[in-house]
């Protein structure tokens, strides 16, 4: 592709920028060959014009297509070059916070300067065994590659951190280390991985310091090495350290800080250890002041102390040493703060006597006061001739004092550095190392000095051999690729190293000037202008004489060559050392011996540059001796240990991580891009991108290049099915030039800018086919919005048409119907003319003759009302004088009554309104109601009475009138009419007058009736309302005490599950933890038998104890175990141990009390059902013997029957026949047997009693002849009878015999336990007298720490040793408990056997005369085996036990054998039977999963028959809450004799770790699939698109590669799995219960891949986990697993896929994602959101806006800080009870088992 095609219109190129070092631009203008300038357009929109230099031709970079910025691989980008490069990084830093970028094969860290939270334990375990291109960029990642090959290749590793101070370097390599502690952890209990972790925090004490570029600047390089074994665990490490900066001990620049240590030590100067070190505030002391601020915000450095005293204590760092350590660094702040006084002469100095600081010094360090006093303003000469003492000026003795300061702290880090080496160190053999090299950077100051140029050098070193290393990689690429290899040039830093290392180069000048007596800086200076001038990487400042300049591989550095002499010398005065060396503290001196002199160089530390060699200056001419320690000068030393370094590095294989600091500021993730680009410049990161351009960069697989550009494919081409030809035939159609391009074996290389010139066509094909796409789909709208357009104009044109057709019609219709009307309207107009003048005449001839008539009848009707008038008027007059008579009576009485109405109502208002009142009304309501109703009567009843006197009044009135009547016809036949009318009025007026006063009487009583009646009404009514009132207050507070307590019992419900839930998850996860030491201990053992087949003597500790498990299997920790670790590790680990083996012990102590709360409540239970089966037993014994009396009735009454038929049918037979005789017979047969009975009780009684007074009575020797004083002892005893109590006193004899032999084989148990006692005394005391006089040799405060040891071990095994104890007689007394118990049923069943031994000897008293055939007896569901069968059974049974040979037989029928076999020994009362036979069945069961610890066929079959062995246990322990789904029949399988709860617990956790074991099988065939099937294989084809993959490749890249899996395969899996459960018969119930424990796998895998790749976070990814999802869901409900809870383990997932599918724009759509990632975290979330990266170019990018208010909207969430899933977490399983519906006697065993032994009962 041409020049001009690359630079045309709309092109994005880098140029250079003062601010930002590089911006983008875009070409406004196509480029021509030949223009001098390029027009070009800013991202601000402004016009630049940009010159082009014509001789070079030097254009512009150009910019990559978006769709690769932000790639986790540098080397993925199609243009490498620095912007491109820093754009990247920028990008991934700021917008998606990812802070690890790769570049080949080197790992870019940035500081964030935040702690994020991605260093997690589940972090680690996600990058554990991945690849390392398969997860995003991390230091886990360069860790698990750098692990990964050492465990493949055998080859030691190295990991190198690099970087400038404040960059991560130390976080970074502690980060390394701490994932090599988690995942390769060590085997034994040593725990060197912690150890490892420990020394961390005393190195950053004692070596690091705060700077103006960090808090915590490492100011040392270390490398430190961790061994592993041949398991690749951890067993040792070893430190070397480089170059201590010791000028930092007396000197801080501003806003520095010294040591860490100094100033933590300052912090706890107040406890009460520390009151001897005289220390204060560290703003003090002058030695931790210079810098002007002594604290660091954030860090308390009392706290850090802390840390740092226990990691001393963890390293085994005594107490006793680390007050010494103390103390000498406390010494050397006293030592600076020595006050030194000059003399007037200004050439001798003094020291005041009284100088606190030096009273302090000498004390700590135990030297003399007086001769530190003058030696230090003092110093001796020595000449040929004599030696004599010079004083020396201010200055020389503060230089004195400050090199003495520094050598103490040099030599005291050297002495720390050796102890914590030998605390890592390890006397196993290390099989391989990983080391870590945290190293500093390349450095360049305003004025650098010795150190800069020591760093500088070393980066020099480490820089070229990584340019070997990746020339050399880029070799081994191009030869497995059988690409033509053409070499590379590249950037050799050679000529720099050979000018300060080489003959007479810098280093060797700067020692040759040392030796010379009068050496200067100066001269040296002027050697190096002479020798080096014409080297083109050594130049001379213009205007200085005592700098030079070095060009080194990142930059030009000017180093001033004063104090180099000086600090390359590294003078120390001899006399003063000798003071320190004759130190009362041993620590002290031994810091300071001769020997301590020649140190190792790996160990060498010095200026920043320091030395362990002390160098003595003479004022004489040196000696020879003295001329070969000064050979070995800080330079020398230094050049030594890093050639030892670099041959290290060059014997591993070296892993990158070059740490970038993004400002000066330290601010959080802020980005400053000068200083990024110059420590790419300096680290090595561009010149890995340049040698990666200089060949071919981009390398596509040819599978992930034919899905990308596949589109660019002809359709001719796509019939072949080689993919390869495919390739090379595009290729060579779209890139002309060969050279752009090499076909290697599995990958295509390409030049640079050929993928992006590639995704040009590819976006070019895109953009075409999507306008061919929309001129197509517009053409088409376009036509259907014509066709829509005719179509409504022929619509319009038609109803428009057809209106004006109607309206015509409408008026011509209109038109006629008004001629009608018009002509209706007239003819009905004459019509009503002519009524109207003929009703008009009828009606005035009607109304003529009316008139006539009505006048008559007018005149009639006058006259008629006339009289009636008349007549009416007359009665209203008299009717009208009655009235106002009547009125004014009443009104009268209405006045009185009023008057007493209203006196009684106010009465009555002052009694109502009285508290006396109301509570009579209120209390005596009812009866006021009886009373009202008796008044109501009483009235009834008066008014009654008054009723009958008035009709007696009325009849006698009555007939008083009829008598005055008569006497007034009498009357007025004698006197006269007008005397008689007046009578009769005054009789009419009295009468009236009585019915008047009847009617009053009647209106007040029915008032009165109705007002009591409405009073009563009232007052039921009130009643009433009161009760209801009463009931309603009763219901509220029923229903509200109802409520709370379902309320509280709802809540108690749940607490009880949850706690129940948590409980059962603790359980399980310590049975898995038992499982764990249970296989480790087989494992220690099987190393152990290892161990003792190699020849050598091994020493057995005698002061260690073994320990017993009184369970039923073997314990974790067994009598064997211990002994053999100890004697493994020997007694000097046993000692370091102790503290975890005190902590066993106190676990145990806890388990062994929770044991004995269980064994009570155990008995407590056992009492109570024991007490329960008395209960029923007794009820049974009276069923029983009612059912005996009816079945005796019922027999009396068939004989009675017999008989009498037998009558009926013989009635001539006089004598009776056999059959009356053989009743006969049977009658005195069972008169017979019951005196029997009786005699057999009393003649037991009789023997047990005289046994017992014989065993009571054996000191006196009884009579043999003596007569025995038995009751029926007198009597007649038959001959039978005798034989009978013969044979009991023989049974009896017989028992009394077992007793004997089972005493005297207890005695000599006894005697023996003595014996051997005896001889582990003796065996003790032997060692102790040997161990005595070993501890005589040693020293006094060996001897006090050897002895505290030895009592320790000694209470220890004490105190286990009781506790074995006790619990041995714990157990003996449950033993004897249940034997009491036994044998009391014993007693009971002898008695009922030889009852029935009675009745049998009557019934065979009768065969004798009568025989009866004896039916065959049915099998009972039991197996008989005798005991030396019992191992062919568990190896026929278990053991060799394959489940193939048991295809088409009952499932689980080794379980219902063993259940069989457990009965017989339960009928048989046999416990040591049953004990054994569940014992080595268990041990069994383990034995065989053990061995076929993967497979899962062996697994589920042996779950499925251990929890159906636990279901039978529980179906026939007789417990009748498992009973009830039983039949009368199982009922009769139960268990009679043994309670098996003990056993039904081991089986039970026996059936959890076989559950786990088959959890792991599973996700161990399963996890491999996952992440190849749920996110990278194409489920729906086409929908995936590959982008461009740098050298991480991704390790399920390959179509046809072996870790490729797709969806099919997990779901063929997981049929295979469902299938062998069920045929297994293992429950419904634990088979959803495995699948949701899958499921959750599969989630949390995919999830967590998900989270941690960036190249699967896209819509598409979202697509195909969709439908995966849907083909897992309809799997399940497939195989009727829905109802298992698995889909809800998957609802993360889901939803993560759900979120890369959303619209991701404005707020709405954060509101959507808020409300449905409601399974997700908010970390998960935003983490998906910064990982989302579109495959095309017409996806967009998730801006950080958007993220933001997500966040915003998110932050009220109290969401857990993890941000992976538990992968390893397991649900805890439970088995509910399934009954079986089998019978015991209906079980076949098939011949294939062998088990011929068995018989069936």
């Amino acid at each position: 592709m041409s020049v001009s095609e690359l630079y045309s219109q709309c092109t994005r190129v880098w140029i250079p920028d003062p601010d930002e070092v590089w911006c983008s631009a875009e070409l406004t203008k196509d480029y021509k060959e030949g223009d001098r300038s390029l027009q070009l357009k800013l991202e601000d929109e402004t016009v630049r014009e940009y010159p082009i230099d014509v001789q070079s031709n030097q254009l512009p970079f150009l910019r990559n297509p978006d769709i690769l910025v932000g790639e986790n691989d540098l080397t993925a980008l199609s243009y490498l070059h620095e912007p491109a490069v820093l754009h990247n990084l920028k990008v991934r830093f700021l917008e998606s916070n990812h802070i690890y970028t790769y570049c080949g094969i080197v790992l870019v860290a940035i500081n964030p300067y935040e702690q994020l939270p991605i260093y997690g334990q589940d972090v680690i375990y996600a990058y554990s065994g991945q690849n390392m291109g398969d997860m995003d960029p991390h230091i886990f990642a360069v860790a698990e590659e750098a692990y990964k090959q050492m465990a493949r290749d055998e080859k030691n590793q190295s990991i190198i951190v690099s970087g400038e101070s404040g960059a991560g370097k130390t976080v970074s390599a502690k980060y390394a280390m701490r994932y090599f502690a988690t995942v390769g952890g060590s085997a034994s209990e040593t725990n060197i991985e912690e150890k490892v972790l420990a020394s961390s925090p005393i190195m950053e004490a004692i070596g690091n310091a705060k700077t103006t570029r960090n808090d915590n600047s490492s100011r040392f390089g270390k490398y430190i090495q961790i061994g592993f074994d041949k398991r690749y665990h951890i067993i040792g490490a070893n430190m070397r350290t480089y170059l201590l900066e010791k000028s930092r001990v007396v000197f801080q620049a501003e806003d520095e800080r010294n040591y860490h240590i100094f100033y933590q030590l300052c912090a706890a100067a107040s406890l009460p250890e520390f009151k001897e070190l005289a220390l204060t505030n560290a703003e003090d002391f002058f030695y931790t002041s210079q810098g002007g601020n002594t604290s660091i915000e954030g860090v308390d450095d009392a706290e850090d102390f802390e840390k740092t005293r226990q990691a001393f204590a963890l390293l085994g760092v005594r107490e006793s040493h680390q007050i010494s350590i103390f103390k000498i660094i406390a010494s050397i702040l006293h030592l600076g703060s020595v006050e030194i006084q000059s003399e007037r002469d200004g050439d001798s100095c003094s020291i005041s006597p009284q100088d606190e600081h030096l009273k302090n010094f000498c004390r700590l360090l135990g030297v003399e006061h007086s001769q530190m006093e003058h030696w230090l303003c003092h110093r001796k000469l020595v000449t040929t001739s004599e030696t004599y003492v010079k004083t020396m000026s201010l200055q020389q003795v503060v230089n004195a004092r400050n090199a003495l300061a520094k050598h103490i702290y040099a030599q005291l880090f050297g002495w720390i550095v050796e102890h914590i080496n030998k605390a890592l160190h390890t006397s196993l053999k290390q099989h391989s190392f990983i080391g870590v090299l945290d190293i500093y950077g390349f450095e360049t100051f305003e004025v650098n000095s010795f150190e800069q140029f020591c760093i500088n050098y070393a980066n020099e070193k480490l820089q070229q051999q990584f340019n070997w290393h990746v020339f050399k990689l880029e070799q081994e690429e191009y030869m497995k690729e059988q690409i033509p290899w053409t070499l590379i040039d590249f950037h050799d830093n050679q000529p720099c190293i050979d000018l300060i290392e080489a003959k007479l180069g810098i280093l060797d000048l700067l020692d040759e000037e040392c030796k010379v007596p009068k050496g200067t800086d100066q001269n040296w200076a002027q050697k190096l202008y002479d020798r080096h001038s014409s080297s083109q990487h050594f130049q001379k400042p213009r205007m200085s004489n005592t700098a030079f300049i070095v060009v080194h591989f990142a930059d030009k550095v000017e180093y001033l060559s004063d104090g180099f002499l000086e600090k390359n010398r590294d003078t120390v005065y001899e006399e003063q050392i000798n003071i320190l060396k004759a130190s009362k503290f041993p620590l002290v001196a031994d810091l300071f011996r001769d020997d301590k002199d020649a140190v190792p160089a790996a160990t060498a530390t010095a200026g920043k540059g320091s030395s362990s060699k002390i160098n003595i200056r003479s004022a004489r001419a040196p000696m020879k001796v003295s001329n070969k320690e000064h050979k070995k000068t800080v330079g020398h030393q230094f050049r030594t240990s890093l050639h030892l370094l670099m041959e290290t590095l060059n014997a591993t294989t070296p892993h990158y991580v070059r740490c970038i600091k993004p400002n000066d500021e330290k601010l959080p993730f802020h980005f400053d891009p000068k200083r990024a680009v110059q420590q790419l410049r300096a680290c090595g990161v561009l010149e890995t991108i340049r040698i990666s351009a200089a060949g071919y960069p981009s390398r596509w697989a040819y599978h992930d290049f034919f899905n990308r550009y596949r589109v660019l494919v002809k359709k001719r081409d796509l019939a072949n099915s080689d993919k390869k030809a495919i390739c090379r035939s595009v290729l060579e159609n779209l890139i002309k030039d060969p050279d752009k391009f090499q076909f290697g074996r599995t990958k295509i290389f390409f030049r640079a800018g050929q993928v992006a010139y590639l995704e040009k066509l590819r976006a070019d094909r895109f953009r075409a086919a999507t306008i061919m796409i929309q001129k197509t789909v517009r053409g088409w709208l376009q036509k259907v919005k014509y066709h829509r357009l005719k179509g409504a104009t022929l619509t319009l044109q038609r109803y428009c048409r057809g209106y004006l057709a109607r309206r015509l019609a409408e008026h011509l219709r209109r038109t006629r119907a008004a001629v009608v009307f018009q002509k209706q309207f007239r003819m009905q107009r004459a019509h009503r003319a002519y009524q109207r003048a003929r009703r008009a005449a009828i009606v005035i001839q009607a109304f003529t003759r009316a008139m006539f008539v009505r006048r008559k009848y007018h005149q009639v009707l006058r006259e008629h009302k006339a009289t009636i008038i008349q007549k009416h008027v007359r009665g209203w007059m008299a009717r009208r004088r009655f009235r106002r008579l009547r009125d004014a009576a009443i009104v009268i009485q209405c006045g009185f009554r009023r008057l007493k109405a209203k006196q009684e109502l106010k009465a009555l208002r002052i009694e109502a309104r009285s508290a006396q009142h109301l509570k009579r009304l209120n209390v005596g309501m009812e009866n006021k109601v009886v009373q009202l109703q008796r008044k109501i009567d009483d009235q009834n009843k008066e008014f009654k009475t008054l009723s009958e006197q008035f009709s007696t009044a009325t009849s006698s009135y009555t007939m008083e009138v009829e008598r005055l009547k008569k006497e007034l016809a009498s009357y007025q036949q004698s006197q006269g009419a007008p005397r008689l009318q007046e009578e009769v009025e005054s009789l009419r007026t009295e009468l009236e007058r009585a019915h008047s006063e009847r009617k009053v009487l009647e209106d007040t009583h029915s008032r009165e009736k109705d007002e009591l009646r409405k009073r009563v009404a009232d007052l039921e009514q009130e009643n009433a309302l009161l009760k209801d009132e009463k009931e309603q207050l009763n219901n509220q507070i029923l229903c509200q005490s109802k409520d709370d307590f379902a309320q509280n019992s709802v809540k108690e419900n749940l607490l009880m599950k949850k706690e129940l839930e948590e409980e059962r998850s603790r359980y399980q996860n310590l049975v898995k933890e038992y499982s764990r030491l249970e296989q480790r201990f087989d494992n220690l053992q099987d190393e152990l038998t290892i161990i003792k087949q190699t020849p050598g003597h091994r020493r057995n500790p005698s002061n260690q104890s073994s320990l017993e498990s009184d369970s039923n299997y073997p314990s974790p920790f067994p009598s064997s175990s211990l002994s053999l670790l100890l004697k493994e590790i020997g007694l000097e680990k046993a000692a370091m141990d102790m503290t975890v083996f005190l902590k066993l012990q106190k676990r145990v102590r806890e388990l062994e009390q929770e044991r004995k709360k269980l064994q009570v409540q155990l008995e407590k239970r056992e009492q109570q059902d024991s007490k329960k089966v008395q209960v029923r037993e007794g009820a049974v014994r009276q069923e029983l013997e009612s059912e005996n009396k009816k079945l005796k009735n019922d027999l009396n009454e068939l004989r009675k029957a017999m008989a009498d038929q037998a009558t009926q049918n013989h009635p001539s037979h006089g004598s009776p026949d056999s059959y009356s005789v053989l009743l006969d017979q049977l009658k005195v047969a069972n008169e017979e047997l019951e005196v029997r009975k009786e005699e057999v009780l009393i003649l037991r009684t009789q023997i047990v009693s005289a046994d017992q007074r014989r065993l009571s009575g054996r000191n006196s020797e009884p009579n043999i002849n003596a007569r025995t004083s038995w009751p029926n002892s007198e009597k007649h005893v038959d001959q039978e009878d005798a034989i009978e109590a013969y044979h009991g006193v023989c049974q009896t004899n017989r028992l009394l015999e077992a007793q004997l032999q089972a005493q005297s084989l207890e005695h000599e148990e006894v005697v023996e336990g003595l014996k051997g006692q005896l001889e582990a005394l003796k065996e003790e005391m032997d060692k102790q007298q040997q161990t005595f006089c070993q501890t005589l040799l040693l020293s006094p405060e060996a001897q006090v720490e050897f002895g505290v040891q030895q009592e320790l071990s000694r209470l220890t095994n004490e105190n286990l040793d009781l506790k074995e104890l006790v619990e041995k007689l714990e157990k003996n007394e449950r033993k004897l408990k249940k034997q009491l118990k036994i044998y009391m049923k014993k007693a009971q069943d002898l008695e009922a056997a030889q009852a029935l031994a009675q009745s049998e000897r009557r019934h065979h008293e009768l065969t004798r005369q009568v025989t009866v055939q004896r039916k065959e007896k049915d099998f009972q569901g039991m197996l008989e085996y005798h005991k030396e069968d019992e191992a062919l059974l568990t190896r026929n049974l278990v053991t060799e036990l394959k489940p193939q040979m048991l295809s088409g037989t009952v499932p689980c029928l080794p379980a219902y054998i063993l259940y069989m076999c457990i009965r017989h020994a339960d009928y048989t009362n046999d416990d040591l039977k049953v004990h054994s036979l569940l014992t080595s069945t268990i041990n069994g069961i383990k034995k065989v999963l053990k061995k076929h610890n993967d497979d899962f066929e062996m697994t589920t079959f042996w779950l499925s028959n251990t929890c159906r062995l636990l279901h039978c246990l529980k179906q026939y322990s007789g417990d009748e809450g498992f009973m009830t789904q039983n039949t009368a029949k199982q009922n009769e399988h139960c268990l009679k004799n043994f309670d098996l709860t003990e056993y039904r617990q081991v089986l039970s956790d026996l059936s959890i770790q076989i559950y786990q074991q088959l959890i792991k099988i599973a996700e161990g065939v399963l996890q491999p699939m996952i992440v190849s099937a749920m996110l990278e294989n194409e489920s729906i084809q086409g929908l995936s698109g590959v982008k461009p993959t740098g050298y991480r490749k991704r390790s399920s890249s390959m179509a046809d590669g072996d870790n490729s899996y797709c969806l099919e395969a997990v779901i063929r899996q997981m049929n295979s799995f469902h299938t062998v459960m069920c045929d297994q018969g293992l429950d419904p119930e634990i088979i959803q219960q495995v699948f949701k424990q899958l499921f959750y796998m599969i989630n949390a895998m995919t999830l967590n891949n998900l989270l941690l790749r960036k190249d699967v976070c896209s819509w598409s990814t979202g697509m195909q986990l969709r439908y995966n999802i849907s083909q897992l869901e309809e799997w399940l409900r497939g195989r009727n697993l829905h109802q298992s809870g698995a889909v809800q383990t998957m609802e993360p997932l889901i939803q993560a896929a759900q979120l890369l599918q959303l619209k991701k724009k404005t707020p709405e759509d954060a509101e959507a994602i808020c409300s449905l990632c409601t399974s997700l975290s908010t970390q998960q979330i935003v983490k998906i959101l910064n990982l989302y990266t579109p495959l095309n170019e017409f996806e967009e990018r998730v801006t950080v806006s958007f993220i933001r208010t997500i966040q915003a909207q998110l932050q009220e969430r109290s969401d857990p800080q993890q941000l992976l899933l538990d992968s390893k977490h397991m649900f805890p399983v439970l088995f509910p009870f399934n009954p079986s519906s089998l019978t015991m006697d209906s079980i076949h065993i098939p011949a294939c088992l062998n088990l011929e032994f068995l018989n069936e009962v």
